[in-house]
Parts: structure tokens; C-alpha cells; sequence
């Protein structure tokens, strides 16, 4: 990770190296799934899914002008999610390990500073230096833990389409950011 010092008031910018998505790579965030062939049981290399607290949603998503920095990164506590490109073209994802705190966690308090969400559970903020960045290619897809922090999709192209599997209200009952400008002063650069 390099930084570059910046102007008064500017935020630091943080140039991260991507590590390309793979089953080991990914692990403590989620899980990488390739194909495999038809007929194959149910199994450890398929997406173990979370989506018991709602109706899924499987769409379509249509993003433009995702270039290859970030300041915000984004959790949801209640669903796992699954992120791919149509056409298994290169994207980059931005990620921290998920932070939500349960009950027995905020009891004991490990001297850790909580934040109560406004979708209702408490997490530690993630740490600048948690922050990491995935290169995904060919035609596989994320799935996210619950709770995984994540930023992107983010590519070099104009525009892409993605698929994403989560819950039908997700992004309005389920959707917790960290501004890392506004709280930490820092900007990430992905260095490719």
C-alpha cells in the first residue's frame, strides 16, 4: 500500500495493489464460484447462501463511470450477496472483513469503538489498513458473508452490467456506509 501526502485540506490517497480473486485469496471475505459441470451436487463450491431474512432479488445491474478509486465502502448485516460481470469481463472490488458486532461481542467490549447503524446492529468501523482490493476475471462470481464491506463495482470501461443476487430491500433497510474521507482523511487508489 502506498500513500501519497497530500495538499492541506485534500485527502490522502492510498494506492492499492489488487490481489486476483480466487478461492484461497477470498476466503475470509466470501467465497469465489466457478463453473462446474452440469449435474454436480450441491457442495462446498457453490454459494452457501443467507437470504432467510427476506424475498431475494436477482437483477440486472447497469453501472457507468466506475473508474478505479473509492472513498465509501458499504456492509449489509442481513443477506449475503453475489456480484458478477455478464461476459466475464475485469472488475475490481474494494474490501474489508465484515465488523458487525453481536450481543455477546458488544458485552464484552474489547476497547473497540461502536457505531450503532441506523438499520439497527452495532459494527466497529473498518480500519484504513484493512482495506484491500480484488481483481475479478473470467466468468465467475462473488459471493459476499453477511456483513462483508465492500466498494465497486469498479472497471476501467465506460459502462458494464453485472448481475447481483440480494434481498428485494437491501438497499433500503440493509445498507451501511463508512465515508473513509470524512473519517479517516483518506482517498483509495486501485494501481494497476
Amino acid at each position: 500500500m502506498e500513500t501519497t501526502k497530500p495538499k492541506e485540506s485534500e485527502p490522502a490517497l492510498m494506492k492499492l495493489k489488487p490481489i486476483e480473486a480466487t478461492q484461497e485469496s477470498f476466503k475470509e471475505y466470501g467465497q469465489v464460484i466457478e463453473a462446474s459441470p452440469d449435474g454436480d451436487e450441491f457442495g462446498p463450491k457453490d454459494a452457501q447462501l443467507d437470504l432467510s431474512k427476506g424475498i431475494p432479488r436477482f437483477y440486472i445491474m447497469h453501472l457507468q463511470d466506475r473508474p478505479l478509486e473509492f472513498s465509501k465502502i458499504t456492509h449489509h448485516a442481513s443477506v449475503t450477496q453475489c456480484l458478477g460481470s455478464i461476459g466475464g469481463h475485469v472488475w475490481y472490488l474494494g474490501i474489508a472483513k465484515p465488523s458487525i458486532m453481536d450481543s455477546e461481542e458488544i458485552r464484552s467490549d474489547n476497547g473497540k469503538i461502536l457505531i450503532q447503524s441506523h438499520c439497527g446492529h452495532r459494527y466497529v468501523p473498518p480500519a484504513v489498513d484493512d482495506v484491500c482490493v480484488f481483481r475479478i476475471s473470467g466468468p465467475k462470481f462473488l459471493k459476499l458473508n453477511r456483513g462483508t464491506w465492500h466498494a465497486g463495482p469498479l472497471f476501467k470501461a465506460d459502462t458494464m452490467d453485472f448481475y447481483n443476487l440480494e434481498l428485494s430491500d437491501t438497499n433500503v433497510v440493509d445498507h451501511t456506509t463508512h465515508d473513509f474521507i470524512k473519517e479517516n482523511g483518506v482517498l483509495f487508489s486501485i494501481d494497476e
